[in-house]
């Protein structure tokens, strides 16, 4: 029988089914060398775990920024037009004109003003933005997600409306008044009096970004200039783009329409800060994660080191019986490799699991443990957002894949150069 497995071992090529059979075999200990499947077992959790976390994180992270930017740029616009040389009193020539320019889907004049509302029973600080009803039904954050109440005769109504945390803050619904006062009012004698008006709400809308929800009061443009003591202008126009990233190119020819001085402000400058954050943050997850998955591909190695040390006496006998050194090499290649190879796999499918339903698996440990596991007034959002992203999660496999075979190289060439005399000395 030695002869003929000499025969098979001598006949056989690179990666050939005996090479194949004895690494399986050494992922499936027998009692007396359980430690070493333990340590497998631990390596293999790691990567799995590396590799889901990675995909988990990384997904909320671009879910974040998509939600945001989308809920932000939704309801602020996209190109901020503001006057130099005269107020802006011929904002409806101006929007008309704007709305002519390719690329703009949206021009909005606004009259923007900070006040205090107030019910009978709270107060909060708000932005009042006056708008014409026309343009507040062109507001698809706005017209699409009102909850109660209508947007009905808003020119006419003399009434506001506010978002849904606002409403609750105030304990106030359609219908039901709200008192807004603001620091620059009359002149009087004795100074500069505050103005003070009561207003019924006719709408409340949710946006689902609690900033927005709870901060953000729209009024009658006509009434917005009354209140705020504009003789018929208006703060800024604020331009709606059908591609937002090719906002410099759209700017070009505002500039190039429009014949009096103005100045142009962007949203990635308004979100500058905001949005830097954001990617300075999942730089820094996506470093300290990979470094958890180096970690876990360490143990790959410790593992299979400890693997060829039990080992040495199987691998003298195969070498004695005609196994050649880039036998014995792929040998424990594969054995790591399989390793990090079903740990990828295992963190791959369990990560996409995780990500694709993080909100369930949110609101559900929030139901068990009775706590609010993501503030709205902490983190914006009324819910947590997950975006998988196709090539980030290529680059993540492909990456733990790679460390995994590293990983692997050195306890490999290790059993490759063992000598089977001094392997079989002590025998």
């Amino acid at each position: 029988m030695a002869s003929g497995a000499s025969r098979a071992i001598d006949q056989s090529g690179a990666f050939a089914p005996f090479e194949w059979l004895i690494a399986f075999r050494y992922l499936r200990a027998r009692r007396r060398e359980g430690f070493i499947s333990v340590i497998a077992g631990f390596s293999f959790i790691g990567i799995m775990l590396g590799v889901a976390t990675l995909i988990i994180v990384l997904s909320v992270m671009n879910g974040f920024r998509k939600e945001l930017l989308d809920k932000i740029v939704g309801v602020n616009g996209h190109v901020f037009v503001g006057a130099i040389d005269k107020p802006l009193t011929d904002f409806a020539e101006l929007s008309a004109g704007f709305e002519k320019i390719p690329g703009v889907v949206l021009a909005l004049p606004m009259v923007e003003g900070q006040a205090l509302a107030s019910s009978q029973a709270a107060a909060a600080g708000v932005l009042v933005r006056g708008v014409r009803e026309i343009d507040l039904r062109r507001i698809p954050a706005i017209a699409t997600n009102i909850k109660s109440g209508t947007l009905d005769g808003f020119d006419q109504a003399s009434g506001v409306v506010i978002g849904k945390r606002l409403a609750e803050q105030l304990y106030i619904r359609p219908g039901d008044t709200i008192t807004l006062t603001a620091p620059r009012g009359p002149q009087t004698p004795f100074g500069t009096a505050p103005r003070v008006k009561t207003y019924p709400v006719t709408a409340i809308y949710e946006i689902g970004m609690s900033e927005f929800d709870s901060a953000f009061v729209y009024m009658p443009i006509e009434e917005s200039q009354a209140y705020f003591n504009r003789n018929g202008d208006v703060s800024a126009i604020e331009l709606f783009l059908t591609h937002p990233d090719r906002v410099d190119e759209t700017k070009a020819l505002i500039q190039k329409s429009t014949e009096r001085p103005i100045y142009l402000t962007d949203w990635r400058q308004r979100n500058k800060t905001f949005f830097g954050v954001l990617e300075v943050e999942r730089n820094v997850m996506f470093l300290i994660l990979t470094l958890i998955v180096l970690v876990a591909a360490l143990n790959i190695v410790s593992g299979l080191i400890m693997l060829v040390k039990d080992k040495s006496a199987d691998i003298a006998i195969l070498r004695t019986m005609g196994a050649t050194r880039g036998a014995i090499l792929r040998v424990f290649l594969i054995t790591g490799a399989a390793i990090g190879t079903v740990g990828t796999l295992a963190g791959f499918g369990l990560g996409l699991l995780v990500a694709l339903n993080i909100e369930r698996l949110r609101a559900f440990v929030s139901a068990l443990t009775q706590t609010n596991l993501f503030p709205a007034e902490f983190y914006f959002l009324s819910h947590l957002p997950a975006d998988v992203d196709a090539q980030e999660v290529v680059t993540v496999v492909a990456m733990a894949l790679l460390l995994s075979l590293l990983a692997t190289l050195y306890p490999a060439w290790r059993a490759a150069r063992l000598d089977p005399v001094e392997a079989l000395r002590y025998e």
